[in-house]
C-alpha cells in the first residue's frame, strides 16, 4: 500500500467575534480546529496541541573588563501565563515507531476540535517591543511512525481589559511650570506654562483635549508643542532597559517676546497603539502627554501628564466632551513628524489594507480603534526609539 501525503496542516480558531480575528481575555474559552488535508491514506500515531503564553525579555550589553578585554552580558527573563496540552488523536507511547494502535486518516479534509480555558488570573496583553514581547499561541504536532513530526503554530491575541470608567482614570491631570533664562550676567523674564487635560484614561482613536496657557516674557522666540510618548520598560536580573517612542505630536504658533498663547481644547489624536501594560512583572508599557515649550539654545520647559491607554471606552454619560470616542479610525495614522519618510501604510497597497480593514467587529470592546490596532499593527512603521539603561 502506498501511503498518502499531508497536503495541508493548519490551526484555525473559533473566534468570539465576526471579524475572524482571534482575540481573547482572561477566563475566555479558546476553541478551534486542527485541519488536516491529505491525499491517499496516512497512519497517525498521535495528534496533539500545546497552547502556551509567556512574556519574554532579552537584551545584551557590552562590558569592558580591562585593557583589550571585553565581553557581552546577556539579560533574559520569562514569565509564563499559559501552559496547556491535549492529545486529539492517539496517545503518548514510548515506542515511537510501533505499528500497533495507529489511527488511519483517509483522503480528504479532516477537522479535529480543541478547546481550553484561559486562566482567570490577570494575563499580560499581547505586545511586541524592542527588547521583549508577550505572545500566545497554539502549536499542533502530527506524529507518524518512521517520520519526523509535522508541526504548525498559530498565534492569538490576548487583551487584559482596562476600563477607563474608574475614578482614578477619570481624574483630571494638570501642572504648572516656569523657567527663567540666563545669558552670562543678563537675566530675561520668565517663560511660564500651565496645562490640563480632562482625564487620565483614554482609548485609541480618541482625541485628547489640551487646555494650556503659555506666557513668554523672555527675549527669545519660543514654540509651544505637545507630544504623546510610549515608554517600554523591560526588567531582567535586577536591571532595567527603558525605550521611549514618539506616538503623536502637534505644534502651536511661534510666540515672540511678551506674547501669550492659550489652547482652549487643542486636539491631539491617539493612533491605534497597544493598551497600557501595568501588571506584568518584566514588561511595562506606559504613556504620557508632554506639553512643552521649545526654547532655542536652552533646555525646553516641559510638563509630563501621565496617561493610561485602555480597552473599554468612556461611557456616553462619562463626559460631555467624549464624543470623539465613537469617531474611530480604522487606519494607521502616521506619526506626523516634519519631513518624515513615508509610513508603511503609504507603501502597503489598498488591496492589502482593505483585506484587513473592511471587516465588521461584533464584540463591543473590539469596535473601532482597538480593532484597528489589531489589524494595523503589522503595517506600523519602525518606531523612533531612545533608550535609557539603568543600573
Amino acid at each position: 500500500m502506498v501511503l498518502g501525503k499531508v497536503k495541508s496542516f493548519t490551526v484555525s480558531y473559533d473566534c468570539l467575534n465576526d471579524s475572524n480575528v482571534p482575540v481573547f481575555s482572561s477566563g475566555d474559552c479558546v476553541s478551534g480546529r486542527v485541519i488536516i488535508e491529505v491525499t491517499g491514506e496516512i497512519r497517525v500515531k498521535s495528534l496533539k496541541i500545546h497552547a502556551k503564553g509567556f512574556a519574554k525579555v532579552r537584551w545584551t550589553e557590552s562590558r569592558n573588563a580591562g585593557s583589550n578585554t571585553a565581553y557581552t552580558q546577556n539579560y533574559t527573563e520569562e514569565v509564563e501565563y499559559l501552559h496547556h496540552k491535549c492529545i486529539l488523536i492517539g496517545h503518548e507511547r514510548e515506542d515511537d515507531n510501533s505499528e500497533e494502535g495507529l489511527t488511519t486518516i483517509h483522503s480528504g479534509r479532516h477537522e479535529y476540535a480543541f478547546s481550553f480555558e484561559l486562566p482567570q488570573t490577570p494575563l499580560a496583553t499581547s505586545f511586541e517591543g524592542k527588547h521583549g514581547s508577550v505572545r500566545y499561541w497554539v502549536k499542533a504536532e502530527l506524529h507518524r511512525p518512521w517520520l519526523l513530526p509535522m508541526k504548525t503554530k498559530k498565534e492569538f491575541t490576548v487583551f487584559e481589559h482596562i476600563d477607563i470608567n474608574t475614578p482614578l482614570l477619570l481624574a483630571p491631570q494638570a501642572g504648572t511650570k516656569d523657567k527663567t533664562l540666563c545669558c552670562w550676567l543678563c537675566t530675561s523674564g520668565p517663560i511660564s506654562l500651565s496645562a490640563k487635560i480632562e482625564r487620565k484614561g483614554y482609548t485609541p482613536g480618541e482625541s485628547i483635549q489640551i487646555f494650556a496657557e503659555i506666557e513668554n516674557c523672555s527675549s527669545r522666540m519660543v514654540v509651544p508643542k505637545a507630544a504623546i510618548y510610549q515608554t517600554q520598560t523591560f526588567y531582567a536580573k535586577g536591571k532595567m532597559k527603558e525605550v521611549k517612542q514618539l506616538v503623536a505630536n502637534l505644534r502651536g504658533e511661534s510666540l515672540s517676546s511678551g506674547k501669550t498663547e492659550t489652547w482652549n481644547g487643542k486636539m491631539l489624536k491617539i493612533p491605534p497603539v497597544s493598551p497600557s501594560i501595568l501588571d506584568c512583572s518584566i514588561i511595562r508599557v506606559e504613556y504620557s502627554l508632554m506639553v512643552y515649550v521649545d526654547i532655542p539654545g536652552a533646555i525646553n520647559l516641559s510638563l509630563n501628564l501621565p496617561l493610561v491607554i485602555g480597552t473599554i471606552p468612556l461611557h456616553p454619560f462619562g463626559s460631555r466632551t467624549s464624543s470623539v470616542s465613537s469617531q474611530c479610525s480604522m487606519s494607521w495614522l502616521g506619526i506626523g513628524l516634519p519631513e518624515a519618510p513615508p509610513s508603511y501604510a503609504e507603501i502597503v497597497t489598498e488591496e492589502q489594507r482593505q483585506s484587513c480593514v473592511d471587516v465588521p467587529a461584533a464584540r463591543e470592546e473590539l469596535d473601532g480603534p482597538l480593532f484597528a490596532y489589531i489589524h494595523e499593527f503589522r503595517f506600523q512603521p519602525p518606531p523612533l526609539y531612545s533608550e535609557v539603561s539603568t543600573r
